[in-house]
């Protein structure tokens, strides 16, 4: 059974001071939700303050990028060495690294076997833009993204997925329930073509997008879609422990049935 996952991506955004804050009023709260992940990812300068503030809780920390060698001349990088011990996840190949910093497929592949085999799991991210999925290429999109990203790699259940339509980030736009929840499936069955099915059925795949208290619930009813990698709403305490709240109370209902 796949464990539901919520993870905040907290983005260029928090002081090392504002970060301790957040983190401080989420951990009671957040530790206080059972059968569902919580996974936190501040920006890189705070996650050392915070693995003190949330050490005894169940409240995960996650890395928003690395590079893929351990070591060497790579001014301003931070490698999975680095992160080993201070973190559990790395989101890899997020849309703003892929269209600010022109991450390729290729690159960002390095990135994710540098991640497995330093014991990390990765969080890796496809979707599209506005223009492909108007025009039809959603499957055509991911198909790239994951046959690209996960080149030669070895089948791993640590992997988690997350889709995340770029016409949603950001945007207060997301995609519906139904609509993510086919794509997602879609993702599943891709990954069962790469690998095998067994191993498809135990990668948790996440929707990303403009995600809310208010539109959660929408999504993890949708018995494909395991949890949310959430943008600007995990910046607010009240309103990310809303949604880890309500996903681990459908998920455990649904799991009931």
């Amino acid at each position: 059974m796949r464990i539901p996952l919520i993870a905040g991506n907290w983005k260029m955004n928090t002081t090392v001071a504002e970060a301790e804050k957040l983190a401080s009023s989420l951990r009671d709260s957040l530790d206080k939700i059972d059968g569902i992940e919580k996974v936190l990812c501040p920006p890189i300068i705070s996650l050392t303050t915070l693995s003190k503030v949330l050490q005894g809780s169940s409240v995960k920390l996650g890395a928003q990028n690395m590079y893929f060698e351990a070591r060497g001349a790579y001014t301003g990088e931070i490698s999975p060495l680095m992160l080993k011990g201070l973190v559990e996840f790395v989101i890899l190949g997020h849309s703003e690294r892929r269209s600010y910093f022109a991450e390729t497929d290729e690159l960002v592949n390095k990135k994710v076997q540098a991640a497995l085999d330093f014991k990390l799991k990765p969080i890796l991210c496809v979707g599209e833009r506005l223009e492909e999925n108007e025009a039809g290429k959603t499957e055509q999109v991911i198909i790239r993204q994951l046959v690209g990203s996960l080149a030669n790699i070895e089948s791993s259940i640590d992997l988690v997925i997350a889709y995340e339509p770029i016409w949603a980030i950001g945007t207060g736009k997301a995609a519906d329930g139904i609509t993510a929840a086919t794509t997602i499936k879609f993702i599943r069955d891709t990954l069962a073509n790469l690998w095998n099915s067994d191993i498809a059925q135990e990668v948790r795949l996440l929707y990303g997008g403009s995600v809310t208290s208010d539109n959660i619930a929408e999504f993890v009813s949708q018995p494909e879609i395991d949890g949310a990698l959430v943008g600007g709403a995990s910046l607010k305490a009240d309103e990310f422990s809303s949604i880890v709240g309500q996903s681990a109370a459908i998920k455990k209902l649904r799991s009931d049935v």
